[in-house]
């Protein structure tokens, strides 16, 4: 076995243990899991049907976009009813549409309420599970709390509500079938507001599913810019955390983080040019998959920052994880003093597969940061991606002026403070101003360092 494969496995395996089953051709242990999760009691979710005995079925709420991947809802069933699981309302129930619009989070919502199901099955990319998440939150605690997706927003507010109120969510399952956001595996729900083009996250211990599923032969039916923006979001995740991680950060997690990062990273920049190449390519689809998996682990112990912000203006323009691989080229330059140890490292990587040129442990400041940069971005043109925001179909400059509005909203504020130089609203505009102007430019000489 690929000494890279047995590492990711080793990493996944010590993180999640048996409530994550991962690998090729896995899809049909699902039902086992379900059968587990719907008999866990439900304290006053009231996800018990009145009138329903014991001897009764558990009834199960799957939720997917049945039509993407061919025979995949029929298989999700039938694991169910072999595990002796009923089908809630007798019908699978329609996932999100990309990027996880709210009014898909409400339409779960309303299945979830009318049929009380005993678990639910979020079958899908990032924006199925993401809107299971937030229609988990809604059903369960709208009534009394709030049934706006908007009082959600923001961090740990869905953990003191349900210690105020004695309410448990409904167990969730996350079916995976996109290498992409980890979704399955983490604490966030993206979900966007289609009308003004913002997403925004609800962050929180209590939404991470209680049991997932991975079966990486799904993602082999993924359109390549699906696959792409899967790959390039791995990288972020990881690099991201790795390099906001604040001085003084104990050496454990600094050594996690670091693992974390040599290992996705490495499996991204190697495999991720010939699943672009070779769409069933299995072994490579499997690398992916355990890469972006990685990513969600990465996550689950720090937090993203500037890329991951600006990504949340661009929601209508591109893919989530394009949109902040084209960015991290352009915060690392503007990080790199204080980021030398992370960029020699990931640097390292780009170079041992020859899109850096220079060595970087011979670079230090603002040229450690440009050189890391350049082979970031030669990467991503390797792989098909953009460079540049101008790059982006309907890019135009009014979205500087949206990037930069949207980074002084108080819902993202922990993202400035995640950045490996901390940042306030107030200096938004003088600093990350010329950053988002670089990017659109695609010249790097644009951004201006902090003093």
């Amino acid at each position: 076995m690929d000494e890279l494969f047995l590492k990711a496995k080793n990493l996944l395996s010590q993180w999640k243990g048996d409530t994550y089953i991962f690998g090729r051709g896995v899809l049909p242990q699902l039902g086992k899991l379900a059968k587990k999760a719907g008999e866990i009691p439900a304290v006053s979710a009231g996800s018990a049907v009145p009138g329903r005995k014991s001897s009764e079925p558990c009834l199960a709420l799957v939720v997917c976009n049945a039509g993407r991947i061919k025979g995949l809802a029929d298989a999700v069933t039938d694991s169910l009813k072999e595990a002796g699981l009923s089908l809630a309302g007798g019908v699978v129930v329609p996932g999100a549409g990309p990027n996880a619009p709210r009014a898909d989070v409400y339409r779960i919502e309303t299945y979830i309420l009318h049929h009380k199901p005993d678990v639910i099955i979020a079958v899908g990319g990032g924006s199925t599970i993401d809107a299971c998440k937030a229609a988990n939150v809604l059903a369960v605690l709208g009534g009394e709390i709030s049934p706006e997706a908007d009082h959600w927003f923001g961090t740990g507010i869905v953990s003191e509500a349900l210690k105020t109120t004695g309410k448990k969510l409904y167990p969730l399952i996350a079916v995976e079938t996109a290498a992409s956001s980890g979704a399955h595996l983490t604490r966030y729900s993206n979900i966007t507001d289609p009308v003004i083009g913002q997403k925004k996250l609800v962050v929180d211990e209590a939404i991470v599913p209680l049991y997932s599923v991975f079966d990486y032969e799904l993602t082999a039916s993924m359109p390549i810019p699906v696959t792409i923006d899967g790959a390039l979001d791995s990288i972020a995740h990881c690099f991201e955390v790795f390099s906001g991680l604040p001085a003084g950060t104990p050496k454990e997690k600094y050594d996690l983080a670091a693992s974390l990062t040599e290992t996705a990273v490495e499996l991204t920049v190697k495999y991720a040019p010939r699943v672009i190449k070779d769409p069933g390519d299995m072994e490579a689809r499997e690398a992916i998959g355990m890469s972006t998996d990685l990513g969600g682990y990465a996550i689950m112990i720090g937090g993203t920052h500037g890329p991951h912000m600006t990504s949340f203006s661009l929601v209508d323009l591109t893919g989530h994880g394009t949109a902040c691989g084209l960015m991290n080229p352009y915060y690392a330059v503007f990080f790199a003093p204080v980021i030398e140890k992370q960029l020699r490292l990931t640097g390292n990587i780009f170079r041992k597969y020859g899109y850096v040129s220079e060595d970087p442990d011979r670079l230090s400041g603002r040229d450690l940061g440009i050189a890391f940069a350049k082979g970031m971005a030669a990467f991503g043109k390797a792989i098909g991606a953009p460079a540049a925001l101008k790059d982006l179909p309907k890019w135009n400059d009014g979205y500087i002026t949206k990037i930069l509005e949207a980074a002084k909203d108080p819902q993202l504020e922990m993202k400035l403070k995640n950045m490996p130089a901390p940042m306030t609203a107030a200096l938004v505009d003088e600093y990350m101003g010329p950053i988002i102007r670089a990017a659109a430019a695609g010249d790097f000489s644009l951004i201006r360092m902090m003093s």
